[in-house]
Formats: structure tokens, sequence, C-alpha cells
């Protein structure tokens, strides 16, 4: 990942000036400690003000570290990482609360991040997922089209649905020979469980206002009227994909549409025009070294969920676990389950 430095890379001056803050820092928390914690304060235990001294110069330390990474940067090209499912909450290990896939906003953070940062001057894109959200995939794409720089996108094992959706603003892809790439569709799902509640003795009762505003309701039957319009809001959605990759990629729109969402090895997507090249992280990174003329240097920036999202995470799972999946199925949702696959 970490390249030969070059210009605005990794020198030895910016680890010399990295050095120079982080040492003013201590030194400078060191005085202000032991002036505030030991000198003045003479009822107070020489030693505990000592530790205090200490403390406070580790604390700065710290914070100086951040600022001195920012002013003597290691690095000119930011890496972003879309992984797992897109959705707009993302998943966490419930019994740990360990990220598994980050939030949707949380990556646009990053990218954001990324296109604040006076160091950085091209972004690398990783995709491995196999699509998501719809709302959330766009709010990815539209924040990696935004960024001020050369944009390369390289695919690990899937770059499928969203995630073919946050590609698309990329100025080139790349995948790897095994890599799965495509799936250009939308489904849309709902569950019936009219028979089921039939059984339990429930019934449906309907309140509602506007015709089609319980379409979708697990607990009554759909007919065609609620089928048509559900459908139709499937194939606005795979329209507006269809045009994203066919404007994305310069593609004709017939040409997008004969794939069929159906999902590429990279060879075949490449031959199809849905991938630039075959190649691996490290061509990536080439490819961008060739944009900015320079050798590069890349730092990952990855987002890390506050704790209310790990203990929302924890707490959902334990939820499911308890059986939550049933009565959701049995009360269901107002609207059918739509994302990018």
């Amino acid at each position: 990942m970490i390249r030969a430095p070059g210009d605005g890379m990794d020198t030895l001056g910016n680890r010399l000036g990295r050095l120079v803050v982080v040492v003013l820092a201590v030194l400078g928390a060191l005085v202000v400690g032991w002036t505030v914690f030991v000198r003045v304060p003479r009822d107070v235990a020489d030693l505990l003000g000592v530790l205090f001294a200490l403390a406070l110069a580790v604390v700065a330390a710290r914070a100086a570290a951040r600022i001195a990474g920012r002013w003597f940067a290691a690095y000119d090209v930011a890496e972003v990482a879309v992984a797992g499912p897109i959705s707009r909450d993302g998943t966490t290990d419930g019994l740990t609360g360990g990220v598994v896939t980050p939030p949707a906003d949380a990556v646009v953070e990053q990218v954001e991040r990324a296109d604040d940062d006076p160091n950085v001057e091209g972004l690398l894109v990783k995709l491995n997922t196999p699509g998501g959200e719809i709302v959330p995939s766009d709010d990815i794409r539209l924040a990696v089209e935004r960024f001020d720089g050369p944009v390369v996108a390289y695919a690990t094992d899937r770059c499928a649905s969203g995630g073919y959706w946050i590609a698309t603003s990329c100025d080139r892809l790349f995948a790897r020979e095994g890599s799965l790439v495509g799936s250009i569709g939308v489904i849309g799902s709902t569950v019936n469980a009219k028979a089921l509640a039939e059984e339990l003795g429930v019934s449906y009762e309907r309140f509602a206002a506007g015709k089609y505003k319980d379409a979708g309701q697990p607990l009554k039957e759909l007919d065609e009227d609620d089928r048509d319009y559900l459908q139709g809001l499937v194939d606005d959605y795979y329209d507006d994909f269809v045009e994203r990759v066919a404007e994305g990629r310069d593609l004709d729109p017939a040409t997008v549409r004969e794939t069929e969402a159906k999902v590429f090895l990279g060879r075949e997507a490449r031959d199809r025009g849905l991938v630039d090249e075959i190649g691996t992280a490290r061509d990536a990174e080439d490819a961008l070294a060739g944009e900015l003329d320079h050798e590069v240097t890349v730092e990952a920036f990855r987002p890390s969920p506050g704790l209310l999202h790990r203990i929302r995470g924890g707490s959902s799972a334990l939820a499911r676990a308890a059986g939550t999946g049933v009565a959701a199925a049995l009360a269901g949702d107002e609207d059918a389950d739509l994302r990018l696959r």
C-alpha cells in the first residue's frame, strides 16, 4: 500500500517537523503542568503533582502528534473503503459491538474529510460490497463525485449493485480476474403473511387515506393495482440505474440493460466495458500516480462509529435474537423494501 516517497512524501524534513512539534508540545505541557500542579499548590504532595504533569504531557503529545501529522503529512492519497452491505445505520457485531459494516454516512464523512485535507491530492476507493440501500449508496456516490481530484477505484471480491453505482462516479475502475462485477438491477420485496394471519385468527382492518398507502402491507393480499404500483417504483429506480451506468461508463443504455442484472467475472466485465482494467490495488495506485505525475503514498481513511452506534448495534442484534423478526413480519412496514442488488 505504501509507495516510494516523492514530492510531498514522508521526507526527512517532514519527519523532523513532526518530531519538533511533538517535543515542543511535551515540553510546554511539562512546564505548565509543573507550574500548575507542583509549584503553585504547595500543600499538595509533589508526587501527585508530578503525576498530573506527566498526564498532561501525554495528552499534549497525542494532540500534537495529530496536528503534526497534518502539518507534515506523510501521504498525498486517501483510501476510503466501501465494504459489506451498504445501509444508513451500518451493522455491528451484536456481542462485541465491533464494526462489521460502517454506516454510509460515516463513509461519506471520510470522503469529505479527505477532500478537505490539504495534503490529499487523489482518492482511492476500495470496493468490496454486494450493494444495499439505494439512497445511502447514492450518498456515497455523490461524495466521491464531488471529490476535487482524480479518483480511482478497485474491486476486490465484489463490486455489485450499489457498489457498482458508486463506481460509476470514479475516473477509472480496476477489478481482479476473480472479482464479481455488475448486478445492475433493483429488487423490491414484501412479505405476504395473510394466510398465516388467518390461521392465527388475525385479521387486517384498513384505516388509510390514499389508495396505495397500504400497498405491500404483509397482512393485506396484493391486488393487481398494488403490484403495478410497486413494480413501477422498481422500474423507475432501474431506469435511473441504467442511465447512471450508461453516463458514467460511456455505454449505450441498451448495452447496460442487456446485462440483465447479472454479475460478471473481471475479464468479461472488462470486455463489456463495465471495468477499465484488470489489476490490483497496486495497479490502481500506479494509475493515480500517473494522474498526479509523481509517486504516491496512501493513507487509509477509516470511519469509527461512536459509542451510541455500538450500543444500538448490540441491542438490535439481541432484539432480533429474541424474535422481533417474526413480529416485524406480522406487523409489517408500510412500504416494500427496495434495494440495489
